[in-house]
């Protein structure tokens, strides 16, 4: 039997602050739309060239909490899914309609908010993927605010929001954090 993957990764700016609905079975989605840009020179005009491409894209259950809570327009984010293409015929028409969406199973903040806002804080969760609290909270010297960005994992199926730090924020003394090399990966 062939194998066929459905697998789609981008990396833009995000052009709408997420919108999030309820399904009538109480399920949250969220749809917000991420631009990314290809640039080339062309090369009989000598010019710089843009092409901005505009993706749709879904979240669902806890995934779609945490981008409607972190996501806003002009945020750097990684998003992580598949394509799905939906079909309705418009009521207007009677034409067949159709919209392709990336259906999100990750979500990574590329950057921090600027406004010091949550997006820049350790939430200390750690979910699975039915939604379980699987992490501990554990109390800290340092303030919420001024600790740094640690990896947190909500959502659906794996899916994961990580808030990376900014590189112009100095390291934060965290007895709790400790770094040995012998369990570094490589």
């Amino acid at each position: 039997m062939a194998r066929s993957l459905n697998k789609v990764m981008i990396i833009g700016r995000v052009g709408r602050d997420p919108e999030m609905k309820f399904t009538p079975g109480g399920e949250a989605v969220a749809n917000f739309s991420v631009a990314t840009s290809r640039s080339w020179l062309d090369q009989s005009t000598n010019e710089r060239r843009e092409v901005t491409e505009w993706h749709n894209i879904v979240a669902w259950r806890r995934l779609a909490e945490t981008c409607k809570e972190f996501l806003t327009k002009g945020r750097l984010v990684y998003i992580e899914g598949r394509l799905e293409t939906r079909s309705w015929d418009d009521r207007e028409t009677g034409k067949k309609m159709y919209r392709t969406e990336v259906i999100a199973d990750e979500m990574n903040i590329l950057e921090p908010r600027t406004d010091g806002g949550a997006g820049t804080q350790n939430r200390g969760d750690d979910f699975d993927g039915d939604g379980e609290d699987r992490g501990s909270r554990r109390p800290s010297a340092a303030p919420r605010s001024a600790r740094p960005s640690e990896p947190t994992r909500s959502g659906d199926g794996g899916a994961r929001l990580r808030v990376v730090p900014s590189p112009a924020r100095g390291p934060v003394d965290d007895p709790d954090q400790h770094l040995d090399l012998d369990d570094a990966p490589f």
